[in-house]
């Protein structure tokens, strides 16, 4: 089992999951999915280049909506 799968299956258990699937499916988490590119994080996941996720991260955080974002995943996380 890889760290993304025990990862899942910890939310799983705590009942998290289906709070972050509501936040991705929220305005703000549809508005974030449209402006970042899945490629390019794919990319820079799988190559461990956290530069990149950084400049990704940054960018995302800059707008409205990542700022809701993140708020909403920072508050389903406590």
């Amino acid at each position: 089992m890889n760290d993304l799968e025990k990862l899942g299956e910890q939310l799983g258990k705590s009942g998290k999951s289906d709070k972050l699937k509501s936040i991705a499916d929220s305005d703000a988490g549809k508005a974030v999915s449209r402006m970042v590119d899945a490629e390019a994080v794919q990319k820079a996941a799988k190559s461990g280049d956290m530069a990149a996720l950084q400049n990704i991260l940054r960018g995302v955080l800059s707008t409205d909506e990542g700022r809701k974002l993140a708020e909403s995943l920072k508050k389903a996380m406590e």
